[in-house]
């Protein structure tokens, strides 16, 4: 049933809710009962002046009567809807559902949201539990420790003539892997409750810096000024930082920052990338920097400045993400490996060649991005030192990019672990979220 033609039904509700009676209503607004009782079962279209006497009467806005119920609440049913089968056929009458039963409607939309946080919960929770380097170094510490103690026991308790010496060496082995699994225990432990009483933020140094940055916006006003001061002068003043090695990660990143806002100052920079339609290239030639130099420079764009979110990853020669700038619908693994789909990946292979693709990030409501990667290589350990190779990519929501080619996008995902996508051909392992999703 089309929107339009529920006003009656939406009438019909409102004044049931302020226990009015029909013959009241109609009396106020001067038309006879029998012709509001043709209107509420939506019999009658209503228009006009005696739409807006009605509303008036009932206490409303005459469009909370035309135009229904919250199109933010209409597509969360949609979304739940589009899960279950025998809900989809009915899709044509949900208008209908919304206009009549308001409570329910906003009861399932609700729900639905409940059940999605609960989704992103298990995701990350999993993902932890499964990658976590730490978790599963000290998982893998006490499992070893255990088995070491069980294998003495059983020794000492199945070999009857053992020589005394024998007998003190594995008493002081047993002692001593007790005493360490007894510090593997209380790291573990301690680890977990630091872990879950900041939300799974700050636990290594690399979390603790993403976590610092998202306060700020991922923009250091105080590196932006004419004479910006020195980022270990920053790093001190920062409540954010606790660890020595997040400080000096942190170091790192704002003096290349400023290095950046040197070279691209914000003002102009923001008129430029406004003008060029943010495209990375005409940036690097504009200012003279190379391509990583725009993609860091762009991701500190504010949201206001540029109407929209632009995210940036980077990650190193072996693949692993070292910096995370996410944007709304394009999800960033935490601690699992990316999607290898992702132009990153076909960047990190081909050092100095550019790479640009539209990808869609698969999901109940899959979006659009332009993504731009690029891999350089550098020598921090001189000419005859190892070659260090960093990739970054920076990811700009299709609404932002003027991309004139008319390419397929290309699916891609977070990680195997909770991609929904099926028959994907890159996939390492099975998604645990198959059977939820």
């Amino acid at each position: 049933m089309a929107r339009s033609t529920l006003t009656g039904s939406r009438i019909r509700e409102r004044r049931t809710m302020q226990g009015r009676k029909q013959a009241d209503l109609a009396r106020s607004v001067g038309i006879s009962p029998s012709y509001l009782n043709l209107i509420e079962h939506n019999r009658r279209r209503i228009g006009g002046k005696l739409i807006m006497d009605i509303a008036r009467e009932l206490g409303v806005d005459a469009s909370a009567l035309t135009e229904g119920a919250e199109v933010e609440l209409l597509n969360t049913l949609r979304e739940a809807a589009a899960d279950h089968e025998s809900a989809a056929e009915d899709l044509p009458r949900l208008e209908e559902f919304v206009g009549r039963f308001p409570g329910w409607a906003r009861l399932l939309s609700d729900t639905r949201r409940r059940a999605r946080e609960l989704e992103h919960s298990v995701e990350v929770l999993s993902d932890r539990m499964t990658h976590d380097p730490f978790l599963s170094a000290s998982l893998h510490e006490v499992i070893s420790t255990v088995t070491a103690i069980r294998s003495t026991a059983t020794i000492l308790a199945e070999t009857r003539d053992i020589d005394p010496e024998w007998r003190d060496r594995f008493h002081r082995n047993m002692a001593e892997e007790s005493a360490r699994l007894a510090e593997s225990a209380e790291a573990l432990v301690r680890y977990l409750d630091e872990a879950s009483s900041t939300e799974f933020a700050g636990s290594t140094p690399q979390e603790e810096l993403d976590g610092w940055l998202r306060t700020q916006g991922f923009h250091v006003v105080e590196l932006e000024r004419h004479l910006p001061p020195d980022p270990e002068t920053l790093v001190k003043r920062s409540t954010g930082l606790t660890s020595a090695a997040a400080r000096q990660m942190a170091q790192d990143y704002l003096r290349r920052y400023r290095q950046d806002a040197e070279h691209m100052p914000l003002a102009a920079f923001q008129e430029a990338a406004r003008a060029m339609s943010y495209d990375p290239a005409a940036l690097s030639a504009r200012f003279g920097v190379d391509l990583g130099a725009v993609f860091r420079r762009l991701a500190t764009l504010s949201v206001e400045t540029v109407g929209g979110e632009i995210g940036l990853v980077v990650c190193d020669g072996s693949g692993t993400l070292t910096f995370r700038k996410p944007v709304e619908g394009f999800p960033l693994p935490r601690y699992s490996a990316a999607c290898p789909l992702w132009p990153l990946y076909s960047a990190l292979s081909r050092p100095m060649a550019p790479v640009r693709n539209r990808v869609e990030m698969g999901g109940r409501s899959p979006r659009g991005f332009v993504c731009y990667a690029v891999c350089q290589p550098s020598q921090p350990g001189g000419f005859d030192g190892p070659q260090v190779l960093e990739a970054a990519m920076l990811i700009l929501p299709e609404e932002l990019a003027d991309l004139q080619v008319a390419e397929p996008p290309r699916e891609v995902g977070t990680s195997c672990r909770i991609c929904p996508r099926s028959g994907c051909a890159a996939r390492r392992e099975p998604s645990i979220m198959a059977e939820v999703l």
